[in-house]
């Protein structure tokens, strides 16, 4: 197995409710699944591959709950990208050099049906973690922001988090409002719906898990 980790922050967006049921082992709040999501790696590598940088962005839909199947994904990976990091970060998001069932990417892509091309662009992409707004922007394709959840009678900030110690993805993470339009082989169209951000850490076994102090 080829060795990789990567180190990132994460703007992820669906169209359930905030919260989103996944987190809970719930069912999806409309029935189906519907999700984009923008990652900036701030420090990565692929075997010798350095992937520190580097933005991609997912944009993924399932005709019902995750779980079973029938999913499709369409990739956008940053066009500074050589060919190298290309085939690096597919084989990662595609759950390639993975423990089985140790990544969000691994267990995502054993539910599609359907992989379209990758296209390789452009990416506009700015998250803040904390205070909970993003945007990621690809020209012609995606058009996505992230902004604090507001209280409906005073307007003032939210701020509630989810916390997996388990999770194959994060292990904390900040919950936010999401804006999303999408065009392309998957079009996707929804507002103040579920709004994730978080520090990313993982490689080919997982979460990388902060060392007890």
């Amino acid at each position: 197995m080829i060795p990789w980790e990567i180190q990132g922050v994460e703007f992820s967006s669906c169209n359930c409710a905030y919260g989103c049921p996944c987190q809970f082992n719930a069912l999806p709040t409309y029935g189906n699944c519907e999700a984009a999501v923008g990652l900036h790696i701030e420090h990565g590598r692929f075997g010798e591959v350095s992937l520190s940088g580097l933005d991609s962005v997912m944009i993924m839909w399932w005709p019902g709950p995750i779980h079973e199947g029938g999913g499709k994904v369409f990739a956008i990976i940053d066009e500074r990208a050589d060919e190298a990091q290309r085939e690096s970060l597919l084989t990662i998001f595609t759950g390639g050099e993975t423990d089985a069932g140790a990544t969000v990417w691994n267990v995502f892509a054993a539910t599609m049906d359907q992989v379209f091309e990758p296209v390789f662009k452009p990416i506009d992409i700015a998250i803040d973690v904390d205070a909970r707004v993003a945007h990621v922007r690809v020209e012609g394709l995606v058009d996505t922001r992230g902004q604090p959840i507001r209280n409906p009678v005073t307007g003032e900030e939210h701020r509630a988090r989810i916390d997996l110690p388990n999770g194959f993805e994060y292990t904390l993470a900040e919950m936010g409002a999401s804006h999303v339009s999408t065009s392309g082989p998957i079009e996707l169209s929804f507002a103040d719906r579920y709004g994730q951000f978080a520090h990313l850490h993982l490689n080919n076994h997982g979460v990388v898990r902060a060392k007890a102090a």
